[in-house]
Parts: C-alpha cells; structure tokens; sequence
C-alpha cells in the first residue's frame, strides 16, 4: 500500500471507481512525466450529485465537502492513470476549480480549499498545487464544484 493509500485510509476515505466521461473527451492523458485528468465534479461514490450555488444554495462548509469530492474523484482518476499505483504520482502541480455561485459570491477559494487541503493530506508537501479557483454561473447537472488538476509522475 502506498503512502497515499495509507493516509486516505486514515482519513476514512475511499476512493470511487474512476468516472467514464459522458461526453466526447478522455477522463485523463498522460504525456511524458504528466497526466492531465479532467473536469470531475461533486458526485459521491454511490452517484449522488451536490448540486446548488454555493452562496445561495450550500454554505461554504457544504461547498468545501463538494470541492472534496471533486478531490477524490481526480485521485481515482490519477490512480487509474499510474495502472493502480499512487506511489508514482511524484506531486500534484495544479489544481482549477470551478464554483457554481451567484454575482456576488467572492470566496471562491474558501471552496476550492476543500480540494486543495485533501491533496496535501493524501500527498504530503506534494500534494501543496498551483491552483486557480473561479466562479461561474452554472455547471454540468447543476453541480456544486467542478476541479480539474495536473499531476506529476514517474
């Protein structure tokens, strides 16, 4: 078991089996030393979505576990891409985040800290990202959070 599958079991967390893409993209490409895994929203392992604005809809708290989620969601995408082993993932480069929210919603990145703290506590100091964190009108299916992310490995 991997460093990091060890601290998701501490953390009481499991991953969900990786999502299949509903439209026309890939779930993830690896090129060279990096795998970019798209756009995975708030959507639990039994397929429930958190839906709403945050702001209006969802507290920040209830953002922040959509944004968790999000987290999960790419870590599962990422392991699928390493062939199953999270040890190969070397650091967690950049992390974009999308919040569905109204006009007058600014703390964005309040939200997207619940994807970025999961990161650095699966992945230690590899796990700190760049990170962009926006708000956006809508999202797919309404969902709370959308996070995509780059990831280094060997």
């Amino acid at each position: 078991m991997s460093d990091a599958e060890t601290r998701l079991k501490d953390l009481g967390l499991t991953l969900p089996e990786p999502m299949s893409p509903v439209a026309t993209y890939a779930p993830y490409i690896v090129t060279g030393s990096l795998v970019f895994v798209s756009g995975q929203i708030s959507i639990n392992g039994e397929g429930e979505l958190t839906t709403g604005k945050v702001g209006a809809d969802l507290s920040i708290e209830e953002g922040q576990a959509a944004a968790k989620l999000c987290a999960l969601n790419l870590i599962a995408q990422v392991k699928d891409a390493c062939g199953g082993d999270l040890s190969r993932v070397k650091r967690v480069v950049k992390l974009g985040g999308f919040v569905n929210c109204g006009l007058d919603f600014a703390d964005q990145p309040k939200v997207i800290n619940g994807a970025s703290d999961l990161m650095v506590a699966v992945f230690d100091d590899a796990g700190r990202q760049a990170r962009a964190a926006v708000g956006t009108p809508s999202l797919p299916f309404n969902v709370a959070v959308e996070v995509d992310a780059i990831f280094e490995i060997d």
